[in-house]
């Protein structure tokens, strides 16, 4: 059932646009199906979760962390993950810095971006994250790459709603392309959809999408 559910989604997504298999909380016997079926990008929102299952999986999936990342947490992950979508504070930011330049490496980052009406969602304002891009303190950040711009729509039935929240965003990350040239190579991720709304978010311009239920069915807590 996993093979066929990733096959039926990787067939109907544009060729631009890549696919996160939202992994979390589902055993490795199901992310195992799900990779021989060709999928490699999974995404965990847990590090106890995600420090379980990545040696026992194959060497070459890519793990990317989609959650709320504490900054104690990251010298778990850092040797290894290779996307880290919800960024939502400097802090953050620089501690993903250290423990990239501990392990040598340069760990790609998403920029969360706050555009739903739930207060309980992370994430930059877009007025917040203009002014972190603007005072620069990323260009002396060696270790971290600012890939891309993450968000979660407003959690309504509402496709307008939801559409509005995916187009805000959007338009941020082509501003941001704008207004900071020097990020123009590494800026290429736009990390919003999900299972419920994922066809809404290709529309309004994602090209990662992070579908779990679909794939996985109900989750097992």
């Amino acid at each position: 059932m996993v093979a066929k559910k990733i096959k039926e989604i990787l067939d109907i997504l544009p060729d631009q646009v890549k696919l996160c298999a939202v992994s979390k909380y589902h055993p490795v016997e199901m992310i195992q199906q799900a990779y021989d079926a060709g999928q490699r990008i999974f995404g965990e929102s847990h590090v106890q979760e995600l420090q379980q299952k990545q040696p026992i999986l194959p060497n070459d999936i890519e793990w990317h962390f989609i959650g709320h990342l504490q900054t104690n947490k990251v010298k778990y992950i850092a040797p290894y993950i290779s996307l880290i979508h919800a960024v939502d504070s400097s802090r953050l930011l620089k501690e993903i810095n250290k423990q990239a330049i501990r392990y040598n490496r340069k760990i790609n980052c998403l920029l969360q971006l706050h555009v739903a009406e739930e207060d309980t969602k992370f994430g930059f304002s877009p007025e917040e994250c203009l002014e972190f891009l603007r005072s620069g303190e990323y260009k002396e950040m060696s270790g971290i790459n600012i890939s891309g711009i993450m968000c979660m729509a407003t959690n309504t039935d509402d496709e307008n709603r939801i559409r509005t929240d995916f187009r805000t965003a959007n338009n941020f990350f082509e501003q941001c392309k704008k207004e900071f040239p020097e990020l123009t190579n590494s800026m290429q991720w736009r990390s919003w959809g999900m299972s419920d709304d994922y066809k809404i978010a290709i529309e309004e311009g994602s090209n990662i999408v992070r579908i779990g239920s679909y794939i996985f069915g109900n989750r097992t807590y």
